[in-house]
């Protein structure tokens, strides 16, 4: 197989914008590119009838505009064998850091007021790197992370990001038939005879409440699972699916903008949640916690969140992770699961 640097090279396309994409248990992945930006939207009900590789950010805005690679070529690559897996390593855990604990008190505070059912606390570190070899570290996350969709994705506007994400937004299956899931709750999947909490099933529960209800506005039958439990790197999370026909395929960009950004990623209600996030979380999210993937390419779609990411820069990798708060949540544990989860990440880095 040509690597990866190689054809980007043979393409001519290391001065455009191109997205590598590995579907879970895959042993193959697709490049998108093309020469020119992609092209930018700011309300996804614009994606009606639209096709391409999207990038979508949290909140779309001119800083940071929903990303459509209309003009892309594709092109699949066979993955090198994976050869042997390292095994994760425990996370030593950090003291919880001043901006996190003055932002988990101002959302703490919101949801004892009763003003939100649920707010998602973000954060991120930043790790000083030297050169970051994009093949290496892509076939790594490749190989340790076999159950999870691998993206790494370059944009003018965006920059480079990679991805090991666990979650899906929307994906078509056979033919006609849609699916997408809540993936809220987490703990380290050590840990014997997993019970999930009442906090953990709670905030689950506000998820599937939520993502049924935008369905039912697009879609007559639909297909609900019990909750499970489903693991993702050293994380286990509890998850529940959906399979549904869509009364309108036409209106894909309304369905993701009646979706996105679910209460796994934002808060309950919706619209005042995302409010409050973008004026007291103390951070840029940019791209974190939006979506990416495949929109109607060959008959395919595989949209997935932002999560279990990192952006790449210059001499430094900004790492993302966060977590559901609701009343009852303790700033101790909820801090320990945003270490937890910016391990996916740090253990590429250490790897490369």
């Amino acid at each position: 197989m040509p690597s990866f640097y190689n054809f980007l090279l043979t393409e001519k396309i290391q001065k455009g914008s191109f997205a590598l994409s590995r579907l879970p248990f895959s042993d193959s992945c697709t490049c998108y590119y093309q020469t020119s930006p992609p092209s930018e939207f700011y309300n996804l009900n614009s994606l009606n009838g639209k096709k391409g590789f999207i990038f979508a950010p949290f909140i779309a805005s001119k800083k940071y505009p929903i990303l459509l690679f209309e003009d892309a070529v594709s092109k699949k690559i066979t993955l090198p064998p994976p050869g042997e897996k390292i095994l994760l390593k425990d996370f030593e855990n950090k003291d919880i850091d001043i901006s996190y604990t003055k932002a988990f008190n101002t959302f703490y505070n919101a949801l004892q007021n009763n003003l939100f059912d649920k707010l998602v606390l973000a954060r991120y570190v930043d790790i000083k790197t030297s050169h970051i070899d994009l093949e290496s570290i892509f076939l790594e996350a490749c190989k340790q992370y076999p159950q999870q969709h691998i993206i790494l994705v370059s944009t003018p506007q965006s920059g480079i990001w990679l991805m090991a994400t666990p979650e899906i937004l929307l994906d078509k299956i056979n033919g006609n038939i849609w699916h997408t899931m809540a993936l809220a709750g987490t703990m380290h999947k050590d840990k014997c005879n997993i019970k999930w909490s009442n906090k953990n099933k709670e905030e689950h529960n506000y998820v599937v409440k939520y993502i049924l209800n935008c369905l039912q506005q697009y879609s007559n039958s639909i297909n609900v699972s019990e909750p499970f439990t489903t693991f993702a790197s050293n994380l286990a999370h509890l998850r529940t699916d959906f399979q549904f026909k869509l009364t309108n395929e036409n209106n894909i960009g309304n369905l993701l903008s009646t979706l996105h950004p679910t209460p796994a990623v934002c808060g309950i209600p919706k619209e005042a949640a995302k409010d409050f996030i973008l004026s007291n979380e103390g951070i840029d999210r940019s791209y974190y916690s939006g979506f990416i993937g495949p929109l109607n390419i060959n008959n395919e779609t595989h949209l997935y969140v932002s999560l279990r990411c990192m952006q790449i820069m210059d001499n430094c990798c900004r790492l993302y992770a966060g977590g559901g708060l609701l009343s009852e949540s303790k700033k101790e544990s909820e801090w320990q699961e945003t270490e937890a989860k910016l391990q996916t990440m740090l253990q590429l880095l250490q790897q490369t």
